[in-house]
């Protein structure tokens, strides 16, 4: 994985995690719920992107 591409789903995961946190501490269910969603495309990029690393070993 370049790490370009593992501080990029890094920044997305914290975003997430942020957008998460203020939505729950504003009851901005919406707000808290694409936090979850930007944690979870992170997650799977990072799953994504260790499969191409170990198909090029």
């Amino acid at each position: 994985m370049s790490g370009t591409d593992k501080a990029s789903n890094k920044i997305q995961d914290l975003g997430g995690k942020a957008k998460e946190a203020l939505g729950n501490a504003t009851g901005d269910e919406s707000t808290a719920n694409e936090g979850k969603a930007d944690q979870s495309k992170s997650s799977l990029k990072d799953a994504g992107e260790k499969v191409k690393d170990a198909f090029k070993k």
